[in-house]
């Protein structure tokens, strides 16, 4: 399957919505089972500001609808949203 990655940027002063949802965002990847490696983007303070996830799915249509119900997502917490087929060189 193609890899997808999804950059996201965080709405400003949007933290305490990122903490109050990171415990969902975690149980759906790992219930989905399909984000290959992900973590935080962060600040120049050093405080989570948006996410990297690298997706493993069929095509742009799956990682769009998983994009979508991530509970980041359905809080409202980011102010964009990239989504890219991306090819694994190394690693």
């Amino acid at each position: 399957m193609p890899l997808y990655m999804m950059v996201c940027t965080d709405k400003a002063g949007a933290l305490d919505i990122r903490k109050a949802n990171r415990q969902a965002h975690l149980d759906y990847i790992a219930q989905t089972g399909c984000v290959q490696m992900a973590g935080p983007l962060l600040d120049d303070a050093g405080e989570m500001a948006g996410s990297l996830i690298v997706l493993d799915l069929p095509d742009m249509a799956a990682a769009t609808a998983w994009g979508a119900q991530d509970p980041y997502a359905k809080a409202g917490l980011f102010e964009s949203v990239r989504l890219q087929e991306w090819k694994k060189v190394i690693g």
